[in-house]
């Protein structure tokens, strides 16, 4: 009994301090990155990027150009896999468990001089599916009570893609990936 109260309290503990749990401090977006070598940089960027999302398109920099690194659209990681790492905090966690939620990512590394700012932008986006879908099984069947019918198209799936609602920036990702590039860089 008295590890079970134990175990209630810690439970209570930890819930009343879910909303006043201390954030890390807020790394400078774009960050400033000392080097020379334009592949080099890249290459890291690239990597760091890699470890979060897959990229779907790259466009390095030319003499004073800023490069772009556009990635996929990826669906939040949930509670059960720990592995991946761009649902930042349990917040985050929790959230994209209970709802479909994804994030895409636009790197942007500009030549500055001695070195090139790298800036981070993470867009989040929320699920929303205005109404319940029509895919049951039995609008897919055949009726034996109807008359034979030549339209074989009754399967009736959604008539419209289903659309998403932007939740601005995940400031803890783009936070979490600039401390990646930071200790990346030497």
């Amino acid at each position: 009994m008295f590890v079970l109260r134990r175990l209630i309290l810690l439970l209570l503990m930890v819930a009343a301090t879910g909303c006043a749990t201390a954030r890390p401090p807020a790394a400078s977006n774009p960050v400033f990155v000392r080097a020379n070598n334009s592949d080099f940089v890249w290459d890291r960027t690239v990597d760091v990027v890699h470890d979060y999302f897959e990229i779907a398109r790259e466009n390095r920099s030319v003499g004073s150009q800023p490069g772009v690194i556009e990635t996929q659209y990826k669906v939040g990681a949930s509670l059960l896999e720990p592995w991946h790492h761009d649902s930042q905090g349990f917040e985050s966690r929790t959230e994209s468990t209970l709802q479909s939620i994804r994030r895409r990512a636009i790197i942007n590394v500009t030549p500055a001089e001695g070195g090139y700012l790298i800036a981070i932008e993470v867009v989040k986006e929320l699920e929303d599916a205005p109404a319940a879908a029509g895919n049951t099984a039995s609008s897919a069947t055949f009726q034996q009570t109807n008359p034979l019918r030549r339209d074989l198209d009754l399967v009736v799936g959604q008539s419209a893609p289903q659309g998403w609602i932007l939740l601005g920036r995940d400031e803890l990702l783009e936070a979490e990936m600039v401390r990646r590039l930071q200790s990346a860089f030497p």
